[in-house]
């Protein structure tokens, strides 16, 4: 299994100085404002599902509103997984900045579309183009922060970046139950929030300069795209990111099965488990380990939740679970995209990146969608989270042993080495 194979030490290339300051206020609004645009596709994935079920009813009597509403909610992840691998050439050939502004104007128009849209499958569209939206504001800020930034400063801001998605997560299921309870609609007025972004980005963001220094050096032979080892976590990625997404769309629909109707409440008890999350990213943050023989373990804590949430019979114990999977979560994010970095020299970085991203955005999309067809199968939505489980404890094994039989190979051969 290729999370088995032996990883090279992620390298940090110290190059030249960052074209930038990296002191002052200037600094701190370039820092804020690349902070803030990469929260904006976390707000597009979160916002609205705490309001999931009232928009169920309201669309109660719309063909296949049963799996159309939910798709409310995961197509934009749809729409950014598709566009990932292509968003490094767009974003080369358009410009960073110049894209980033322009995506970050049409992020409010189509997120703010519903409020007057009546059809569903016309809010089905205009969420896709928010996923389209998103996939140019994601790319830009995180090409970005690889301009401005070098060495290990830019690995500080990666990881602030992936802290503050995360965290930004918990403060929208808050805001999405608490305005929710005024209407299904109303979430959606916060999109509009990426209007006082724009102009703030245009006057403070510095069009990045092309590096040269790399030009001095003599051309090496191209290496071939590392596919096969990427392949292998790219697949667990997917198959990761429906571990991921399970708590955020399904919590409310889960509470709402044991009779809890409230938005606020349905609201806080998500963000309490998104919390958690942050605080599993935390705890990877300050971990030093090699993160694939951490994979196993991990992957054994979500099924874990997974599992207290099947067997929850009040909410209390459902946020218990979703507590738990969410710590596992946390982990899991940062050590997936950890080794999937650690597969790839600098030049095949940016395809690498889309590549991942991807395979993380299409679990996204389609973990609803399996968790209702499983649903289908086992007669309840918390026996399809059982389900889930059960695979997560699985694949968690399966690494697990993969693992210890990559060990036991290494601990013969190397002596034989040593010998010979």
């Amino acid at each position: 299994m290729p999370a088995s194979v032996p990883l090279p030490p992620v390298e940090v290339e110290e190059t030249a100085p960052p074209p930038v300051p990296v002191s002052g206020p200037s600094h701190l609004l370039r820092v804020t404002l690349l902070m803030a645009g990469s929260c904006l596709p976390i707000l597009g994935a979160v916002l609205i599902a705490p309001v999931l079920p009232k928009m169920q009813d309201h669309f109660a009597s719309a063909p296949g509103a049963k799996a159309l509403v939910p798709l409310a909610l995961t197509v934009p992840a749809l729409a950014l997984a598709l566009l990932a691998p292509f968003a490094g050439v767009i974003v080369d050939r358009l410009g960073r900045k110049r894209l980033l502004i322009v995506a970050t104007v049409l992020y409010a128009v189509f997120g703010t579309a519903p409020l007057y849209l009546e059809s569903l499958g016309a809010i089905i569209v205009s969420r896709a183009l928010v996923g389209v939206a998103e996939a140019a504001i994601m790319t830009c800020c995180t090409t970005l922060i690889g301009d401005y930034y070098s060495g290990h400063r830019r690995v500080r801001y990666l990881a602030l970046q992936t802290m503050c998605a995360s965290a930004s997560a918990t403060a929208f299921f808050v805001i999405g139950g608490a305005v929710g309870a005024a209407g299904w609609r109303v979430p959606f007025w916060v999109y509009a929030v990426s209007l006082l972004l724009a102009p703030v980005m245009a006057a403070a963001l510095p069009t990045p300069a092309a590096r040269v220094a790399a030009d001095d050096k003599p051309a090496e032979p191209r290496r071939p795209f590392p596919w096969r080892p990427l392949a292998g976590i790219c697949v667990l990625t997917f198959f990761g990111a429906m571990v991921f997404y399970t708590v955020p769309v399904e919590m409310s629909y889960l509470l709402d099965d044991l009779g809890v109707d409230s938005t606020g409440v349905i609201g806080l008890a998500t963000a309490v488990a998104s919390a958690a999350t942050v605080g599993g990213a935390v705890v990877f943050a300050r971990s030093k380990r090699s993160p694939d023989p951490m994979l196993p373990a991990v992957l054994a804590v979500c099924a874990a939740g997974f599992g207290v949430m099947y067997l929850a019979g009040d909410a209390p114990l459902l946020v218990v679970g979703a507590v738990v999977n969410c710590v596992g979560t946390g982990l899991l994010l940062p050590a997936l995209l950890t080794s999937a970095m650690s597969r790839l020299a600098f030049e095949d970085r940016g395809r690498g990146t889309g590549l991942w991203t991807a395979a993380f955005f299409g679990g996204e999309f389609v973990c609803p969608l399996v968790l209702l067809a499983v649903e289908s199968v086992v007669g309840s939505l918390a026996g399809a989270v059982g389900v889930l489980g059960l695979a997560t404890a699985l694949v968690a094994a399966a690494l697990w042993a993969s693992r210890r039989r990559a060990d036991a190979v290494d601990s013969q051969t190397l002596p034989q080495r040593a010998g010979g």
